[in-house]
């Protein structure tokens, strides 16, 4: 079980081969393959954890299912800070049936495809920050994760800066998109054969 405050950021992505040749020029390797995740988040039926800007997250990617708590996000103008709780569980079906027994509900779901990035550890021990590239059926993002300054410095090399940060989440971002768009989608999935 991992428990820690992470700081993180979403960056808009417009050319997926670009940004992958970018990161390797960067001396950045794939850590993680592309592969499939998909996200539950679950809450009472009052809503109280999304009031709260709480989330709690059931995650089924490959084999491995994993729960994760996120606190309300601390105060911070460019990132996003919050403190995360996560485990690893044997059985994401049994996991719903435990929290469908607390009173929770799903409430939303999204899919992504995601790459993991690093480079190498400069020194031994040292936290490894993480670029994770995420393929959505509302388009393609970064997420840079690690210490405020890794993140503005490795923004600022891939070409960013500080006005296109996002710190919304996928939900937040989602609701957004269909708003602007007109769409009714209630949950940000693939449609089947995309992707």
């Amino acid at each position: 079980m991992a428990a820690s405050h992470e700081t993180e950021i979403k960056l808009p992505v417009s050319g997926l081969r670009a940004i992958r040749h970018r990161l390797k020029s960067l001396g950045f390797r794939v850590v993680e393959p592309r592969h499939f995740e998909s996200n539950r988040v679950f809450d009472f039926a009052d809503l109280r954890l999304r009031r709260a800007h709480c989330l709690l997250r059931l995650r089924l990617e490959r084999a491995r299912c994993r729960v994760t708590f996120k606190g309300a996000p601390l105060d911070s103008r460019a990132y996003k800070v919050r403190r995360e709780t996560e485990t690893c569980v044997a059985d994401g079906r049994r996991m719903a049936e435990i929290l469908a027994a607390l009173g929770l509900g799903e409430k939303f779901r999204y899919d992504k495809y995601r790459t993991t990035f690093a480079r190498r550890r400069e020194k031994e021990g040292a936290t490894q920050a993480l670029v994770e590239l995420d393929e959505t059926p509302i388009g393609d993002f970064l997420e840079l994760e690690g210490p405020a300054r890794w993140i503005d410095a490795v923004a600022c090399e891939l070409g960013y800066s500080r006005k296109d940060y996002i710190t919304e989440s996928y939900g937040a971002l989602f609701f957004a998109w269909r708003r602007r768009e007109g769409r009714r989608a209630r949950n940000m999935v693939f449609s089947r054969g995309n992707k």
